[in-house]
């Protein structure tokens, strides 16, 4: 059978824009990424990123591992 792009793989839910929080663990503290653009499941709550906005989120976490906080919470800006 021929998975839909609409449907959650996982339970079969539709598949809808949403948002998501990123989350990190960098050993010596975390990031938190709030607002993140995703496809989210509206029965499991599953979610997924495009590669453009992982890149983003890569670049937000590389800018608080220089900072070496302890804990770092950002929104994605649009």
């Amino acid at each position: 059978m021929k998975e839909s792009p609409d449907r959650c793989p996982l339970c079969g839910g539709d598949k809808r824009p949403g948002t998501t929080t990123f989350v990190t663990d960098l050993e010596f503290g975390i990031v938190v990424v709030r607002d993140v653009p995703a496809t989210v499941c509206v029965q499991c709550g599953s979610d997924w990123i495009d590669d453009a906005t992982a890149g983003r989120i890569e670049s937000v976490v590389a800018e608080a591992r220089a900072k070496k906080h302890q804990v770092e919470i950002t929104r994605l800006s649009a």
